[in-house]
């Protein structure tokens, strides 16, 4: 019984070793686009990850939440105003992505 736990244990210990060896390269030439931005997680995440050196690419409800944003990031993060329940502001942030990722961003099923 004991001998069964103790491998359980290290087995554990060797995969969470593993997971954290497990690195993403270039981190500056990464694009990640997060919508909500505003307040909450959205905003949250969008500073953690600029912190880290990635590219930000911003969603934001207003205007005013999209400025104080920028005041609190790098220049490695950029906003655009997208209101998720209209296509147009849709298509528009579509296109906004589009431009600035170009042919490094990799296909997502809302993107793509």
């Amino acid at each position: 019984m004991w001998l069964y736990l103790a491998a359980l244990v290290g087995l554990y210990y060797l995969l969470r070793w593993y997971r954290e060896r497990q690195v993403v390269s270039d981190l500056r030439d990464k694009y990640v686009f997060i919508t909500g931005c505003d307040s909450g997680f959205g905003n949250l995440l969008a500073r953690q990850l600029d912190l880290r050196g990635l590219r930000v690419l911003a969603a934001c409800l207003t205007e005013k939440g999209a400025e104080q944003l920028r005041d609190q990031t790098s220049d490695r993060l950029e906003t655009v105003i997208l209101d998720v329940t209209k296509t147009e502001s849709i298509s528009a942030a579509t296109e906004w992505v589009k431009e600035r990722v170009g042919d490094r961003g990799g296909s997502s099923p809302t993107l793509g």
